[in-house]
Formats: C-alpha cells, sequence, structure tokens
C-alpha cells in the first residue's frame, strides 16, 4: 500500500449494542478501532454472526451507535444521523447490500431505483437523472433500454450490477460492500468482483468488502481485517494475514477455507473450527476465542487481548496474548 494515501474513514472505539429486553443486550459490535486509506480496499472477514454487517451498518448510520465514533475525512460523524445527516452523507458513503432478490424494490422499476438517489439527493433535471442512469446501466454491463422493466426480469448477477449501480451512481468517496456476491453462482460471483475492481480503479473508490471466502477477499483487498464475535482479532496486508496468519482464529480460519483444486481438497488435513461461536448476549469473560482455541492458557480466560502492532511483523495488528 502506497505511503502518499490519506486516511479516509476510521472508526474508534466503534460499538453497537441491541437491547432486547429483560436487561438482555446483544453485543455485536464492542470496540472496533480500523482505518481505511483512499483508494484502498480493506476485506473483513469472520463467521457467521461475528458482526460484520452490523459494523459496516452502523459506519453508514444505518444503526445508531451506542458507543465511539466514526470519522470521514477526520470529521466525526454524528452519533444519531437525522434526515439531513444521510441527506449530506448520501453523496459520500453508500452501500451494496447482500441479498440481491431482497434489496431490490419489486415495485420500482430499474430506472426508478438507480435513479433514486440522484432524484432524493441532487439538483438534476429529471431528463439527467434518466441520462445518468442510462450511462451507469452500461457501465455495469446492462442496456440503458433496462430501465422500464422490473427486478424480477433480472437473474441474480444482473439485480447485483443493478445494485452496484444504484451505489455508485452517487458517485461517493467510501462503499461498504456487503458480502454482495455471497448469494450469487461461482461463476457470477467473478464477474461481479471483476467488476467492482474495475469501477474501483476508474472512479478512485474506498471500499470496506465483507465476504466469507477468504480466496475472494485475498484476491481484491489490499488489508484484510479479521472479525469474532464483535471484535477484531487481526489486521494486516491481505497476502500476508493468508499466508501467514497470527492469531489461532485466523489460522483455522484460513485453514477451513476450501482449496479450489478437488483433488488438493480431498487430500488436505481438516482443519474445521471446533465448538460453535459464543452467544453475544452472554459474551465470555477474557479473550472471545478461548473456548474454542487449540492454543489457549489461563490468562486468555480472564484477561482480555487488546489489538496490539507487532513489532517484528510490519504493519500487522493482533489481539492475541501470545504475543503480549
Amino acid at each position: 500500500m502506497s505511503e502518499q494515501r490519506k486516511r479516509l474513514l476510521e472508526t474508534e472505539q466503534l460499538t453497537k449494542h441491541f437491547d432486547i429486553g429483560r436487561g438482555q443486550v446483544v453485543h455485536a459490535v464492542d470496540n472496533m478501532t480500523l482505518h481505511v486509506d483512499e483508494r484502498e480496499i480493506v476485506g473483513l472477514v469472520g463467521e457467521s454472526g461475528s458482526g460484520k454487517s452490523t459494523f459496516g451498518k452502523t459506519i453508514l448510520g444505518l444503526h445508531d451507535k451506542t458507543s465511539g465514533q466514526v470519522k470521514l475525512r477526520g470529521e466525526t460523524t454524528p452519533q444519531k444521523y437525522s434526515p439531513a445527516d444521510f441527506q449530506r452523507y448520501a453523496r459520500s458513503m453508500q452501500m451494496i447490500f447482500q441479498d440481491p432478490y431482497s434489496s431490490l424494490n419489486p415495485r420500482m422499476t430499474v430506472g426508478e431505483i438507480i435513479g433514486e438517489g440522484l432524484r432524493l439527493h441532487s439538483d438534476l433535471k429529471p431528463s439527467d437523472v434518466r441520462e445518468r442512469t442510462g450511462e451507469w446501466l452500461r457501465k455495469v454491463g446492462l442496456h440503458p433500454d433496462h430501465m422500464s422493466r422490473y427486478p424480477h426480469e433480472f437473474s441474480g448477477g444482473q439485480r447485483q450490477r443493478i445494485g452496484v449501480a444504484r451505489a455508485l451512481i452517487m458517485e461517493p468517496e467510501f462503499v461498504v460492500c456487503d458480502e454482495p456476491i455471497s448469494a450469487l453462482d461461482v461463476s457470477v460471483q467473478a464477474q461481479v468482483v471483476n467488476l467492482l475492481y474495475e469501477l474501483k480503479d476508474s472512479m478512485g473508490l474506498t471500499l470496506l468488502f465483507i465476504a466469507h471466502d477468504l480466496s475472494m477477499v485475498r484476491y481484491v483487498s489490499d488489508r484484510m481485517a479479521v472479525m469474532y464475535l464483535g471484535s477484531l482479532v487481526e489486521v494486516g496486508p491481505a497476502n500476508e494475514v493468508f499466508f501467514n496468519p497470527k492469531h489461532p482464529y485466523t489460522e483455522v480460519l484460513v485453514g477451513s477455507n476450501p482449496e479450489p483444486d478437488p483433488k488438493s481438497e480431498r487430500e488436505r488435513a481438516s482443519t474445521a473450527i471446533s465448538g460453535e461461536i459464543p452467544s453475544p448476549v452472554n459474551v465470555p469473560p477474557g479473550c472471545r476465542f478461548a473456548d474454542r482455541c487449540p492454543k489457549v492458557m489461563d490468562n486468555c480466560r480472564t484477561e482480555t487481548p487488546q489489538l496490539i502492532e507487532l513489532r517484528e511483523v510490519e504493519k500487522r495488528e493482533v489481539a492475541c496474548h501470545l504475543y503480549d
């Protein structure tokens, strides 16, 4: 990553809890401190239920912050967004949602879906909005004539392209991609990822790319952040984290990633993670991974490890007592 890049977005101790009544709280995101530089793609990985999507939505104000801060170019965003705040930040930050089948309004035409942001957050004339919408349909590999059609007339991959156009027509600086390929066939996944990569280069986009597939995240990302039960456990250059993981959770997560070659996949030793992820309502003391960790020590069950920078490895941060 170039040293010349400026800090675009950062979170400081960002926390999001959901009150579910009877004194119980879901610890979806706890004290997340992460930064994303200009023109950088940061991949965020972790098991289902680790809080990845909640983290992305809290950054954008779709969830109110419980505590902590989000800064865009050094300016702290509101704790709770008002309609005026959404109006203000919509041009700077956007989201590509996970499910292309449920994230598009079936009662709106494709033209209305893609152009809605411009109609709400710009002073463009209707004819100009329509022209821009047609341009973006071309950019994502569809035809301007598709503006009058409805979402059900398109395949999953085409619908996700529509979702990409809807987010990027605003020309945002920062985009949260919330598992944008998980609901798609493998062949279509590559098409959508390549499209995002091309648009990132041509528009200078900065992305937080949330996904399950570590191989895909390694391919598209400059840096990789690993999340477990609401907290970061490791951050570093994508290739370094993938090929030389430091946290025990990252090790087993990478080890459980399927090999693309079927023969290699059959022959390799199983490295599945034992046990189940604890409940975010009853978060255990100490390290949250302790009960499943093959390298657990006594202090892991009582002392919460902090995310620290490793001296011997450049630009690597790990939250593990093995490195205290």
